[in-house]
């Protein structure tokens, strides 16, 4: 996993599970012939010991910085200290073991020899080794109780992110690929060029011995706002200078590139990239860490814990808004101790890659701890306010009458900080994580969090009219159908309404752009008996809305219910996920380690129309070295089921994930997966 002659170390004392040993090679070493460095060992000059061993990490390293110390070769491990002891010796060979202290900076280590005695003080590179994180050593600040959760959020290198709406939430793979080849590397990269070790390399290199410095560092690399990062945003659907961020099915080709052309960004990422790339990075770290989905997500510009919506007599925005309520919008938890902060403070610490605004003059965000975010805390660092509006701000919508007055209107159907998402420990199942940010709604626990967070909004009593409508769909929308919604209006007054009922549907971009419309009604005269209920259909072609969906395959439906006597406004919004059809895979043969294995991709075209320019695109980690994509030959027909095969070479024993997208020129990001279990040869 780390190159030839360098072993991946994790920090701290010996793991309870022993480690693979590094053997020493007896062999004679003079000034004139210097050791040579074998793959999985360093060589032992002579009998004579003790030896004295040091080490260096970074291009100045120095005793008082930690990056540099001194130890003799002993016969046992000294917690808390650099150490090497003997473990093994026979056959001329030395097995020796490393420990290092919890609090050692991470990175990459050269060890060297230091001899006296008959070598006139000269010193030996042994090789050269790079120091993780350890979440399975209790005295490390990334420590976690749980073997489940260690194998989770540090070693499984597949998993789930999930996008769609609310009401119907996607599951979609991602390729992490942490242990891929040339990733560690390339992680040790991403640190090198970040501009406080640019700046001051030695101070940096000191402080990577703390998770919440190296998680801040990673938050502001992954995006390239202010410095050389990885990757570029774009949301505005042109992306043909570069690659869709919904093409991606992994971070491993994504780092390759940005490593393979210089440190120059690669277009293009939104959230659940920048998310998924910083995933990978930390956990390569050695940092356990999740990906984490937050549905209707507030962002809010200037801390108020509110996000107004300024709309016309018949509903629709007016003028540019950029303070909006993303569809969904996904950042990272990562595990630490919070020694900077009081004590309970310690556990899941929210980061997000995604530049939305600055933090401390870098686009960066956290590690804010989840804890504080439930408690209204936001004196805490980092970047407590806008996570806790992001999950908690109140949204108020403004109509303008004729007369240019402004009245606010009633929408309860838009609640920020719905249905908080992540993977499961150990299954491909979605854990709801809400209760780790929010207390239940009404609860005292829930007000006392919005009185410490001065959101007196929330606090405020809702106001009503007795009228309340919500938009209702069939259970499931497919792509390239044609589809009914409905406005469900109810009236639980003794008084006869007489209102105006606008409908409408819009395509939408994950983060609440507003496309063209699909579908509009306009009911003027709309009589409401007293305690009725009313059911109206809206129709929704698929020949209005194909030439304007974006890749988030989103459209908003929204109502508005107008009752001119009483000077009534009530809203109802629905975003509604069409659902992409099923890519099948197929393994054929028995799947086996170092043993080629093929697996057959398939896909029906579930449009009307024919599609060109189409293929399929493969990865995953240990099965391919590579991204792999196959061309399908033009055109593929309405109904009609495309197949490809792909040769595997499995690497590792166990559970593995391919993961596959399809693209063409009418219907484009279409993810799919496939878990292979690999038996031993």
């Amino acid at each position: 996993m780390c190159g030839p002659g360098r072993p991946r170390l994790p920090r701290g004392p010996p793991p309870a599970r022993p480690t693979a040993g590094y053997k020493l090679t007896r062999r004679a070493v003079s000034a004139a012939s210097p050791p040579v460095v074998r793959a999985g060992g360093f060589p032992c000059p002579s009998e004579k010991p003790p030896l004295p061993l040091s080490m260096a990490e970074g291009p100045a390293p120095s005793e008082e910085a930690g990056t540099k110390a001194r130890f003799p070769l002993s016969d046992a491990v000294e917690e808390g200290a650099w150490t090497a002891s003997v473990v093994d010796q026979q056959d001329g060979v030395l097995s020796l073991q490393l420990s290092t202290p919890a609090t050692a900076p991470i990175g990459l280590y050269r060890l060297s020899l230091e001899a006296s005695t008959g070598y006139q003080g000269s010193s030996f590179v042994l090789g050269h080794f790079t120091l993780l994180f350890n979440t399975w050593c209790p005295a490390d600040a990334v420590y976690l109780d749980s073997e489940e959760e260690r194998r989770e959020y540090v070693l499984t290198q597949q998993g789930f992110i999930y996008q769609g709406s609310a009401k119907f939430i996607k599951s979609v793979p991602w390729n992490y690929g942490q242990f891929e080849d040339g990733i560690l590397d390339t992680c040790l990269m991403l640190l090198d060029i970040n501009p406080k070790f640019l700046k001051d390399s030695g101070r940096d290199c000191s402080r990577r011995s703390s998770p919440v410095y190296v998680g801040r560092v990673v938050s502001g690399m992954v995006n390239c706002n202010d410095d050389q990062g990885v990757l570029q945003g774009r949301w505005d659907n042109n992306y043909g200078d570069g690659v869709s961020p919904m093409f991606w099915i992994g971070s491993v080709d994504i780092l390759r590139r940005w490593r393979d052309y210089g440190c120059q960004q690669v277009k293009y990422g939104q959230c659940w990239v920048f998310a998924a790339v910083a995933c990978t990075v930390l956990r390569c770290l050695g940092i356990p860490t999740r990906v984490v989905t937050n549905y209707n997500s507030a962002h809010d510009q200037n801390s108020n814990l509110l996000i107004e919506y300024f709309r016309n007599e018949f509903g629709e925005l007016q003028g540019d808004k950029s303070e909006m309520i993303w569809n969904f919008h996904c950042w990272v938890e990562s595990w630490m101790t919070r020694p900077d902060l009081q004590p309970g403070y310690e556990g899941w610490q929210a980061l997000d890659p995604t530049p939305q605004e600055k933090s401390e003059g870098t686009y960066c965000c956290g590690p804010v701890p989840v804890r504080a975010i439930k408690e209204g805390d936001l004196s805490t660092k980092y970047d407590a306010p806008f996570v806790f509006a992001e999950v908690n701000a109140d949204v108020v919508d403004w109509i303008q009458q004729e007369d240019g007055s402004m009245h606010k209107s009633i929408n309860h159907s838009l609640v920020v900080g719905l249905k908080i998402s992540t993977k499961s420990v150990g299954r491909d199942e979605r854990e709801d994580i809400t209760h780790n940010y929010k207390y239940p709604e009404g609860s005292q626990e829930e007000r006392d969090a919005f009185t410490r967070a001065n959101h007196l909004n929330k606090l405020a009593e809702k106001e009503e009219t007795g009228v309340a409508m919500r938009i209702r769909v069939a259970e499931s929308m497919s792509m390239g159908s044609d589809f009914d919604v409905f406005a469900h209006i109810t009236n639980d007054t003794a008084e006869d309404r007489a209102c105006r009922l606008v409908l409408c549907a819009r395509t939408v971009s994950y983060n609440g752009v507003l496309g063209p419309e699909c579908g509009t009604k306009d009911l003027l005269g709309l009589a409401l008996e007293p305690y009725s209920e009313k059911s109206i259909p809206l129709r929704i072609l698929y020949e209005k809305y194909r030439d304007s969906l974006t890749q988030s395959n989103l459209i908003k439906v929204q109502g508005l219910l107008i009752e001119p006597a009483a000077n009534s406004y009530v809203l109802a919004q629905r975003d509604i996920y069409l659902e992409n059809p099923e890519i099948k895979i197929r393994v054929l043969g028995e799947p086996k380690q170092n043993r080629k294995l093929v697996a057959e991709v398939s896909m029906r075209n579930p449009l009307t129309v024919p599609l060109t320019g189409c293929s399929f695109t493969v990865e995953g980690a240990g099965l391919l070295r590579e991204q792999k994509t196959v061309e399908i030959p033009d055109p593929v027909e309405p109904e009609e089921v495309v197949k490809v095969r792909v040769d595997l070479l499995p690497l590792h024993v166990g559970l593995s994930k391919l993961v596959v997208n399809f693209e063409s020129d009418k219907l484009k990001s279409v993810k799919g997966f496939r878990n292979i279990i690999i038996g031993p040869s």
